[in-house]
C-alpha cells in the first residue's frame, strides 16, 4: 500500500539501505495507531493512568509529520511518478483549494489504514473458499481465458470484462468481511434509526457481519456462492466499505486491486490444497481485522502455457 501511495517499501528483505530506518519509524506509528478501546471505550485503561486519547493525538502528530516529510521530498524534486502523492501533488497546482497538504495527508491515512491488513486478509479468505471450491477456480478461470486468451497477462484495465471474478471477491467481502464491525459513527443530533431513540453525542456501530448473513436478505447466507451477486441489486446490500457519504474513500482501489492481483493468481497457477480435508474456515479472534484462525496453506504450479512460462 505505501508503494502506491508513496513509491516506497516499508516492508520485505529487499528494501532500500536509505529508507531502512524510514521504514522502522512508519512501522512503528503504524503499530500503535490502532487501539482497541477506540470501538468500545469502556475496555480502556484509564483508570490505570493510560489516556487514549492523548496517545491518539500524539500518534497522529508523528504520522503527520512523517507524511508531510514524504510530500516535501516530492515536492522538492525527488519525484516517483507512479505514487499517488505526486498524482495529488499535480492536482494541487490546478486545485489548490482541494487538494492542500492537509487533505493529501488525511487521504493517505484514510487509504493506509483501510487498505493495508484489509485488502491481504481478503486475499487469504478469497483463495481459503475457492481451493475448498475447485470448480469456482475452473468457472473463473474459463472466463479469462474467454475474455483476456492465453498469449499475454490479465491488466487492471480487463476487470470489467470479468463480472464472475469480481463476484467471488463480492462473495468474499460478504461472507468474511474483515472489518464486521464498521467504523464507529458519533451521532451529532438526537434521530430515530430503526425505531430506536437515539440521543445526540451517542456512538452508533453497525454490525456488517450480521446483515450480510442475515437469512431474510440472502439466500443460503453461510454458503460461498458468487452466483448470487448475478442477480441485479444485489450488491448494492454489500456494507463491507460503509455507505453512503462516509463510505470508504478506497473502496474502487481496493476492489480492483484484489480483482486483478486474484485474477493473476487465477491465470498464471493451478492450486490444489495441500491435504484431502477441506480447508479449515475457522475465524480468529478480533473485531478490528478478522483474520482465519489457521494461516492458509496451498499448493501451486505454473499453468502449462508459453507466454506465461516464459514470464514466470
Amino acid at each position: 500500500m505505501m508503494r502506491i501511495l508513496t513509491g516506497k517499501r516499508y516492508f520485505g528483505e529487499d528494501l532500500d539501505a536509505s529508507d531502512i530506518e524510514e521504514a522502522k519509524e512508519f512501522r512503528e506509528i503504524i503499530k500503535e495507531l490502532v487501539v482497541f478501546s477506540d470501538f468500545i471505550p469502556a475496555v480502556g485503561f484509564g483508570w490505570l493512568g493510560f489516556d487514549p486519547e492523548k496517545n491518539i493525538k500524539s500518534i497522529g502528530l508523528r504520522f503527520d509529520a512523517f507524511i508531510q516529510r514524504r510530500i516535501d521530498e516530492h515536492r522538492n524534486g525527488k519525484k516517483i511518478i507512479n505514487s499517488m502523492i505526486h498524482h495529488l501533488l499535480t492536482l494541487q497546482q490546478s486545485e489548490p483549494q482541494y487538494y492542500t497538504d492537509q487533505i493529501i495527508k488525511g487521504l493517505i491515512l484514510d487509504l493506509l489504514i483501510g487498505g493495508t491488513d484489509t485488502s491481504g486478509t481478503t486475499l487469504e479468505w478469497t483463495m481459503s473458499n475457492l481451493l475448498n471450491h475447485p470448480e469456482i477456480i475452473k468457472k473463473a478461470r474459463k472466463e479469462l481465458d474467454i475474455h483476456i486468451g492465453q498469449d499475454r497477462l490479465v491488466d487492471e484495465s480487463d476487470i470489467a470484462k470479468l463480472p464472475y471474478l469480481q463476484n467471488i471477491v463480492r462473495e468474499t467481502l460478504r461472507l468474511h468481511p474483515v472489518l464486521p464491525l464498521l467504523v464507529p459513527r458519533s451521532l451529532s443530533k438526537d434521530c430515530i434509526i430503526g425505531g430506536y431513540k437515539l440521543p445526540q453525542n451517542t456512538t452508533l456501530v453497525v454490525n456488517a457481519w450480521a446483515i450480510h448473513t442475515d437469512p431474510n436478505l440472502w439466500t443460503d447466507p453461510l454458503l460461498f456462492k458468487p452466483e448470487r451477486f448475478e442477480k441485479e441489486g444485489e450488491a448494492n446490500k454489500l456494507l463491507a466499505f460503509g455507505s453512503g457519504r462516509r463510505s470508504c474513500p478506497g473502496a474502487n482501489m481496493a476492489q480492483r486491486t484484489m480483482s486483478l492481483t486474484l485474477a493473476l493468481l487465477i491465470q498464471c497457477f493451478e492450486w490444489k490444497r495441500t491435504k484431502e480435508e477441506l480447508i479449515d474456515m475457522t475465524e480468529g479472534n478480533g473485531m478490528i481485522v478478522v483474520q482465519k484462525k489457521f494461516q492458509l496453506e496451498a499448493m501451486c504450479r505454473v499453468r502449462q502455457l508459453s507466454t506465461i512460462k516464459d514470464i514466470l
